[in-house]
C-alpha cells in the first residue's frame, strides 16, 4: 500500500506517494528524476548507489525509501552549491580520478562523509574509509589523491 513520504532532498522538500519498502535508490532514479546516483549490484556492496543520508553515506538500493522519511538526503546533484563545486568533486576533476564515473557520484559522497568525520585522513584511512566502493578504471591512486587534496582544501588550504 502506497504511503506519503517527505524528506529533505538536497535542501528541498520531497514529497512521493509510494510504496515505503521501495529502495531510495529507485525512488530517486524514478520518481524525481535524480539518475546521479547509480544502480551497480542492487545489493548494497558496490558503493555505486551512495547517497548521504543525515550526512551518513548510505547505500541507497538497500535503504527503503520509507526510512528515509523526515531525513535530509544528499544526492551527488546536490553536493554543490549552484554553480560551485563541492572540494571533493573539483579535488577528483583535478586529479582524474573519474575515468568512466559510473563509481563516481557514490565515491565521492563517501569521501565527502569520510572527511566530515576525519577532516585529515592518512592514505590507509582514506583507503578503509573507502572500503566497498568497487572500481574498475583503476584510478584508486588518483582518488586518495583527490581525497588528500580535499581534505586541505576543505581545512582552508589550497587546493
Amino acid at each position: 500500500m502506497n504511503q506519503r513520504i517527505r524528506f529533505t532532498l538536497n535542501g528541498q522538500t520531497a514529497e512521493v506517494d509510494t510504496d515505503p519498502a521501495r529502495s531510495l535508490l529507485w525512488v530517486l532514479r524514478t520518481d524525481l528524476g535524480l539518475t546521479g546516483t547509480k544502480f551497480g549490484c542492487g545489493e548494497g556492496h558496490c558503493g555505486a548507489c551512495t547517497v548521504l543520508v543525515n550526512g551518513q553515506a548510505t547505500e541507497s538500493c538497500s535503504l527503503p525509501v520509507g526510512r528515509a522519511a523526515g531525513a535530509e538526503v544528499t544526492t551527488i546533484e546536490g553536493l554543490a552549491q549552484g554553480a560551485q563545486l563541492h572540494p571533493v568533486q573539483l579535488a577528483f576533476m583535478e586529479h582524474d580520478a573519474l575515468q568512466c564515473g559510473f563509481c563516481t557520484p557514490g565515491m565521492i559522497l563517501r569521501a565527502t562523509a569520510l572527511l566530515r568525520r576525519d577532516p585529515d585522513p592518512t592514505p590507509e584511512a582514506i583507503v578503509a574509509g573507502l572500503e566497498g566502493h568497487l572500481c574498475r578504471c583503476g584510478t584508486h591512486v588518483r582518488v586518495i589523491a583527490a581525497v588528500r587534496t580535499a581534505a586541505r582544501a576543505l581545512q582552508g588550504g589550497a587546493q
